[in-house]
């Protein structure tokens, strides 16, 4: 009898414990990032009499979580593709828009200037002529500036939101770390029983991580995950995070890097971080801002300079020589941190042709300076101190610079911020050299208009990337660039986010919760706990019909 109550009871406990965790299912249907849970029964090992063995009920072994981390793998994956493509494409798609602009961009108002060089051509007396000559050009120069200030507002929403980023990957980091010491916890209490929902939680918080950067995962065997970033940088180990930080490190105080700072030391991490939002962000400034300051202030420089060499060898009304119509920008020279000289290279232009959309780097190796791009060991030039440095179009004067030494650099960007400093240096509109020098002394230059001829043909001329482009192609060029960028990535999410959904159907198809399921397993679970009170009740009407046959 008692073994027969014993069996009945066993059931009653797991089909009552079955029914708890359907309706768990059922209750966090709705619940995103909830993986269905299924109760696990063993058969009780049976007992021998002298008639063979007989069972002795069933017990609870656990409760599974229903995963699948090859898919759950592909989703982090996914995640991490879906969110860098879709950032990336924002910020093309902004640039595209601002450049291409016909009202906005810089097209409409270079074929304005050029036109009103013409016109000066078609009639190099007329003083009004000249005046608009004069009113385009600054035109012209609000306009560089303009694009490279909207430019500049992008970097500076840039910089914002890769602090905001990293701020939210540490808070992440910091949870993940305190949901391994609670499951690591967990698991010894329970003698290795996995808690569930916790372990839920922390998958919906490395999901959530994946969308800022790239992650790799490994288990380890006390339950705990740990995870990495980048080429396997440690972010989470065991109940230990590490603090990532957003921080100046370079020569550029407005540029942020990123590291793991160390109680000794400043690791700098920004070129090993990928994926995600915080992937896209250091790829839009690396891929889109940065290039386009950079072709942008070379086409203004370009013409400033070219125009300029041609606008000094004509003469003006009254017969002298021409100067500068364009104001030069100075070009941009960072000292780097730690530095032990004093003072700073001065960078001037010398070729229109030669001027490249890099940025380079002057270094000291304690004997002479090196002048090298960006990225790269090789020496384009080499000067003793306070010599010249010429490469690429420009030259740095190095004898402003005192006491250097060995490690000591620069960080030279002649073009980046050249949009800006572009402005117009003439003010008299008869001070327009439209006439070249006459040939027989006391001639007069009036009606002549060969230089202002010469310097309208500078919108088609090709006087840049080593007489391979013209200053109007060059922007068109950039236009292009950007335009086949932003395609690219607007393809690149739209596939980025059909992966992304594709791989969270099947997750939910392996661990989401089917109501039509889980509705036949509560069926199936009531009508099994209604038998095992039907067991128990028959073994105690058994037991009272012995009482009653003893009793007598």
């Amino acid at each position: 009898m008692s073994g027969v109550f014993g069996i009945g009871t066993s059931a009653l406990l797991a089909y009552q414990r079955a029914i708890q965790v359907t309706g768990q299912n059922i209750a966090n249907v709705g619940q995103e990032g909830y993986s269905r849970q299924r109760i696990d029964l063993a058969t009780r090992n049976p007992q021998f009499s002298g008639a063979g063995w007989y069972g002795q009920g069933v017990d609870v072994s656990g409760v599974s979580r229903i995963t699948d981390q090859f898919v759950q793998r592909q989703v982090l994956d996914n995640s991490a593709g879906s969110a860098r493509q879709q950032v990336y494409y924002q910020y093309a798609q902004r640039a595209d828009s601002l450049l291409a602009d016909p009202e906005a961009g810089l097209a409409p108002v270079l074929q304005q200037f050029f036109a009103a060089v013409q016109d000066v051509a078609n009639d190099p007396t007329s003083t009004a002529a000249r005046q608009v000559l004069l009113s385009e050009g600054e035109a012209l120069a609000d306009r560089f500036g303009f694009l490279q200030r909207r430019m500049d507002e992008q970097r500076q929403v840039v910089e914002g939101q890769i602090g905001a980023a990293v701020e939210e990957i540490n808070g992440l980091a910091a949870s993940i770390a305190g949901l391994n010491q609670q499951i690591v916890e967990g698991l010894g209490q329970s003698g290795g029983a996995p808690p569930n929902d916790l372990l839920d939680q922390r998958d919906a918080l490395v999901e959530r991580l994946s969308e800022l950067v790239a992650v790799q995962t490994l288990p380890q065997d006390d339950g705990s995950l740990n995870v990495m970033i980048g080429t396997g940088q440690n972010l989470v180990m065991g109940n230990r995070a590490t603090a990532l930080s957003a921080q100046p490190l370079g020569a550029d105080p407005s540029r942020t890097e990123i590291a793991v700072v160390n109680p000794s030391s400043v690791v700098p991490v920004t070129d090993i971080i990928s994926g995600g939002e915080l992937g896209a962000l250091l790829d839009v400034r690396r891929e889109i801002i940065d290039p386009v300051q950079n072709a942008l202030g070379r086409t203004a420089v370009g013409l400033a300079l070219s125009f300029n060499e041609l606008h000094s060898q004509g003469v003006d009304l009254d017969g002298v020589a021409g100067g500068d119509f364009f104001r030069l920008p100075e070009g941009q020279v960072l000292t780097g941190r730690g530095n032990s000289a004093t003072g700073a290279p001065t960078l001037a232009y010398t070729d229109a042709a030669a001027l490249t959309t890099a940025d380079y780097r002057a270094s000291f190796d304690g004997v002479e300076w090196r002048l090298t791009r960006a990225g790269s060991a090789t020496p384009l030039a080499t000067a003793a101190p306070g010599g010249t440095l010429a490469a690429d179009g420009f030259e740095l004067d190095l004898s402003g610079i005192a006491g250097a030494a060995a490690g000591d650099s620069f960080d030279v960007r002649p073009t980046r911020t050249a949009a800006a400093e572009l402005g117009v240096a003439l003010t008299d509109p008869r001070a327009f050299a439209a006439a070249l020098p006459p040939t027989t002394p006391g001639t007069s230059v009036a009606g002549d208009n060969r230089n202002a001829l010469a310097l309208a043909s500078l919108g088609t001329e090709r006087v840049l990337a080593n007489g391979t482009t013209s200053v109007s192609a060059s922007y068109n060029e950039l236009v292009a660039n950007v335009g086949v960028k932003t395609r690219q990535a607007q393809l690149s999410a739209e596939a980025q986010g059909r992966m992304l959904e594709d791989s969270r159907a099947q997750r939910e198809a392996v661990s989401g919760v089917n109501l039509d399921e889980e509705a036949a397993n509560l069926l199936r679970y009531q009508q099994a706990y209604a038998a095992a009170a039907q067991v128990i009740a028959t073994a105690g009407t058994l037991f009272d019909t012995l009482l009653v046959a003893v009793r007598r």
